[in-house]
């Protein structure tokens, strides 16, 4: 059990999608137990053989996912209704998703003009708060592996469109504990992420936006600590956490 999803866990940190050698490769394991356990996964649904021979996660996947983000959505509701309550703007918990950053609950602000983001979205990590919150937790070289799959596309004039560049915002992440979207992902739009901690079984970063106008560098730094708090409090809540 623990060896198919060592397994299952290699083809999604890859993208999703791997010949059976680089999951050997990875695994450690040799191709013929690869190729046995690989099987098990396919006749129960949870990995798909393509045309091209590679592997790809199966569609058994999709209602537990979407099981998991609505168990998520519970456990965040009370969390983001009270960064709202403080700082008077939209807040978000999103999830690492193969290559993405995917929106898995929200709290809206109360003011007329407001940022709303459909649960289910999915946007770039590289041109977002929660996204690079996310990046700043993982290693280079699984950070290369997304930059080469997926690609640094420019959203606005303000994106980061080079692994240089990227590498530096991840640095400044990683010192200062918090991440920036400064009109990188939507004109006129601020956002500050915090990643969630603890041993989670994907990446999770928690975030409060608006529009420029209102995201003043006061309420940033309002923002960061009780961001870190949400983030703390979510993580105990969903057994994150040590």
């Amino acid at each position: 059990m623990h060896r198919a999803l060592d397994l299952v866990e290699i083809v999604a940190a890859a993208g999703g999608r791997l010949s059976i050698g680089e999951v050997a490769t990875g695994s450690g394991l040799p191709v013929p137990t690869v190729h046995r356990l690989l099987r098990t996964l396919v006749d129960r649904g949870y990995m798909r053989q393509l045309a091209s021979r590679q592997y790809a996660l199966g569609f058994r996947f999709v209602p537990l996912g979407t099981t998991t983000a609505a168990l998520v959505g519970t456990d965040a509701e009370a969390v983001l209704t009270g960064l709202v309550r403080a700082l008077g703007e939209s807040a978000n918990v999103a999830v690492l998703s193969g290559d993405r950053a995917e929106y898995v609950a929200q709290v809206p602000s109360a003011h007329s003009m407001r940022l709303f983001t459909e649960v289910g979205r999915q946007v770039e990590l590289h041109s977002t708060g929660v996204g690079k919150a996310m990046l700043a937790q993982l290693d280079d070289s699984q950070i290369d592996g997304i930059v080469r799959r997926a690609g640094l596309a420019a959203r606005t004039e303000h994106t980061i469109t080079d692994r240089q560049s990227l590498q530096e915002a991840i640095t400044w992440v990683r010192e200062r504990g918090h991440a920036m979207d400064e009109q990188e992902q939507e004109l006129g739009v601020r956002c500050v992420a915090v990643g969630v901690p603890g041993d989670l079984p994907t990446r999770m970063a928690v975030s409060i936006s608006g529009p420029l106008t209102r995201m003043s560098d006061e309420v940033i730094a309002r923002a960061v600590p009780l961001l870190h708090a949400g983030a703390v409090q979510l993580a105990s809540e969903i057994g994150a956490a040590h």
